[in-house]
């Protein structure tokens, strides 16, 4: 099939044969999730589809022939909905490569690691042929953290020694300075630049941790960037490292969690309120180390439960909180409830029945199931210690304690059952569900924004209550 060039990034292509119709399935939809992790694109239908892929690297594309499928136009919603701002796919086009054989060829913006796999039928789907392309190049979950804090840095050293903090200080009280590889890795980025103009003799170098932090002993609000223009050594009770949050907002992509009865995805309110989240602790700093958040998902994408994890690890988090919001087969149920890992069984019956759903979203969302055993027999799942469970024990009693102050609880203590999202073996780890989309009052609630500020200043407070009792340790994992 002679190959058209695109006319702009927005303009796809449709060829269609002489034979419209292929004889066997019916496509039922065609979905696209783009995001920088990866490009999904779903194909679903009343019986399993065949197919066999052939990937081009110059230029880069993907042709995947796809055996049996019916009602051949029905594609044409697909090359629609790959619009021009996906990261990863340049152009669909689709024709007729043989009788009975529908050729789908996806242009690329770069090279790609496609996985093309076909999943059996769950709720609420039939069966479904997706197509993960994920960048050759893949994204480094470190990358956003230290671009963070480089931009901090930057802003921080253009505002001069006398700048005022942005963000209060959560303590005066402040532990031994810690070695941080995070830190250190951020400082080889800096290169130990200087802004323009600046005199060496005032400032010597540029510090990873030029924030303002205040004076332990005195809350003065003395800056460190002060303190070093004078030459002064640096006190010992300041901390010296990043604190990183993993926040997860659940399910995602074609997982969309429980549905209310108005029709509100879970998905899509998790992610608001871990949005608001993000930016209460964004820039905080907590007994003088600076917050930073990495969120699992920051867009509608799927990402598969001990990816989320292996996520929260790569970047050391100190804490993971996981959001979603309830679901009961009656209306009736209401409230908040934090769970925690137990290794020794679920609390309560309750707790087990949560656990179990939240476990299914990787049937949800769709898995490829030959990778994820590959992944499964690498992760630490099986190693959560009993000091982790203590420590999320303590996050989630500062967290119920601080929701109980917007909400209603469901259950007045932290519950324990068998969470895969929170067997990270050396973060403390919480999975809260903010209130139960099944209830249609909170529902409504779920969508408000003022109550999702609301209950995002909570769980800020809670993270902070947490670290007043608990401060940052050093980092013994290694980058």
């Amino acid at each position: 099939m002679k190959r058209r060039h695109l006319l702009g990034s927005s303009l796809l292509a449709l060829w269609l044969g002489p034979a419209q119709l292929a004889r066997g399935a019916s496509l039922l939809a065609v979905r696209a999730w783009p995001a920088r992790d990866y490009t999904r694109l779903t194909i679903e239908s009343d019986a399993a589809l065949k197919t066999s892929q052939t990937f081009i690297p110059d230029p880069p594309r993907l042709a995947v022939d796809i055996e049996g499928l019916d009602l051949l136009p029905g594609l044409r919603e697909l090359v629609s909905k790959v619009q021009p701002n996906d990261p990863n796919i340049a152009g669909v086009r689709v024709g007729q490569n043989a009788p009975n054989v529908v050729r789908l060829v996806i242009d690329l913006k770069q090279p790609v690691k496609p996985q093309v796999f076909s999943l059996k039928p769950t709720e609420p789907y039939q069966h479904r042929l997706v197509l993960d392309l994920y960048p050759t190049r893949a994204v480094d979950p470190l990358e956003e953290l230290i671009q963070q804090r480089l931009q901090g840095i930057e802003a921080s050293i253009a505002a001069g020694p006398d700048a005022k903090p942005a963000t209060p200080i959560a303590s005066a009280t402040a532990s031994a300075i810690k070695p941080d590889p995070l830190g250190e890795l951020i400082q080889q980025q800096t290169g130990n630049s200087k802004t323009s103009g600046q005199k060496t003799e005032t400032r010597t170098e540029t510090r990873a941790d030029n924030k303002v932090a205040g004076n332990a002993a005195t809350g003065t609000g003395e800056s460190r960037g002060a303190a070093t223009a004078h030459s002064e050594p640096e006190p010992r009770d300041k901390t010296d490292r990043l604190i990183v949050i993993a926040l997860d907002p659940g399910h995602g992509g074609e997982d969309p969690g429980a549905i209310g009865p108005a029709g509100t995805q879970e998905k899509d309110v998790v992610l608001q309120i871990a949005l608001r989240l993000r930016e209460r602790l964004q820039g905080l700093e907590i007994k003088g180390n600076p917050v930073r958040v990495f969120l699992t998902r920051d867009a509608d994408f799927f990402v598969p439960l001990q990816v989320r994890v292996e996520k929260a690890r790569r970047v050391q988090a100190d804490l993971f909180v996981s959001l979603h919001a309830d679901a009961f087969y009656t209306p009736d149920p209401q409230g908040a409830s934090v769970y925690a890992l137990s290794e020794r069984g679920a609390s309560s019956a309750a707790a087990r029945w949560m656990a179990n759903q939240e476990n299914k979203s990787d049937q949800v969302g769709g898995i490829n199931v030959k990778v994820n055993d590959a992944h499964v027999q690498r992760a630490l799942f099986d190693m959560s210690t009993t000091a982790q469970i203590n420590d999320s024990l303590k996050l989630g009693g500062a967290l119920l304690g601080e929701i109980g102050r917007v909400g209603r609880l469901h259950k007045p203590r932290v519950e324990q059952a068998s969470f895969a999202v929170l067997k990270a073996p050396d973060i403390p780890s919480i999975l809260v569900e903010t209130a139960f989309i099944s209830n249609p009052q909170e529902e409504a609630r779920l969508l408000d924004p003022d109550f999702q500020d609301r209950l995002a200043r909570a769980l800020q407070r809670g993270i902070t209550r947490y670290f007043a009792a608990n401060p940052p340790l050093a980092r013994s994992r290694q980058l």
